[in-house]
């Protein structure tokens, strides 16, 4: 199993754009994606994004989230199809009309599935394509406090670390012979004796990591964040960006 939010190194386009540049990009596209409720214009925004990762050959990654993806719309639509009750009856799940499904309900799950999508695609985009300690200096440039840049960080960087724990203990619990079923039902008991190890581990890390975190200084790292460096590429981004965001902006109101 391959780690998610996991930085990965390259010289890809998108890799040698700022911090500062890539921030922006996912913080404009989640705040469009969120203004706008046009399917239409939520799925060119998938696609705006996922171009930006073809040409950074950073795809793959983003692709393997289709899953989680496809999983959380069929969500929605359940729960939304079964809570909504606007626009036009198409059937009912049951007799004497209990349970409707409406075109309302549909599209408004359709828009919630392509808007979760920007967002995460937009925040992957940035996570993996840029290192850790670059990503911590864009902030401290921000003006960000030591502690809350630090804390994102580390919150991202668990992401992956906590993924790699969760199947060692998997493991380990499968090697002493522990097999609740298969099924949907075997696999919800088998959070259990995974879950509970893990979030003890976590919390040891945890504190080991803040203790780490102080003895080395890095608070005062903030104090004197490294330069930022623009060049070409990171204004046609930031013109691209923006120009995304004024049509949304534009054919929204």
């Amino acid at each position: 199993m391959e780690d998610i939010l996991q930085y990965i190194p390259g010289n890809s386009l998108f890799h040698r754009l700022s911090p500062l540049t890539k921030i922006f990009f996912a913080v404009v596209m989640m705040f469009a994606a969120v203004i706008t409720t046009d399917p239409l214009l939520l799925s060119l925004m998938v696609l705006f994004v996922l171009f930006l990762a073809g040409i950074s050959k950073l795809l793959r990654p983003l692709l393997r989230q289709l899953p989680l993806l496809m999983m959380l719309a069929a969500a929605l639509l359940i729960l939304t199809v079964l809570t909504m009750a606007s626009g036009d009856v198409l059937f009912c799940l049951l007799p004497n009309g209990m349970f409707p499904i409406t075109t309302g309900a549909i599209i408004f799950a359709v828009e919630m599935a392509l808007r979760f999508t920007v967002l995460i695609f937009a925040f992957q985009m940035l996570v993996i394509s840029t290192q850790p300690r670059d990503l911590v200096n864009a902030l401290y440039t921000l003006k960000i406090p030591a502690d809350y840049a630090l804390m994102f960080l580390i919150a991202v960087r668990f992401i992956p670390t906590l993924q790699r724990e969760g199947v060692r203990i998997n493991e380990a619990q499968l090697s002493r012979g522990y097999y609740p079923g298969g099924g949907v039902l075997g696999k919800v008991k088998q959070l259990g004796p995974v879950m509970l190890p893990l979030m003890l581990n976590s919390l040891a890390k945890a504190d080991t990591l803040g203790l780490t975190i102080d003895m080395r200084g890095y608070r005062l790292a903030g104090k004197n964040p490294r330069k930022m460096h623009f060049g070409a590429s990171d204004a046609v981004l930031f013109v691209l960006t923006v120009l995304v965001f004024a049509g949304v902006i534009l054919l929204t109101l």
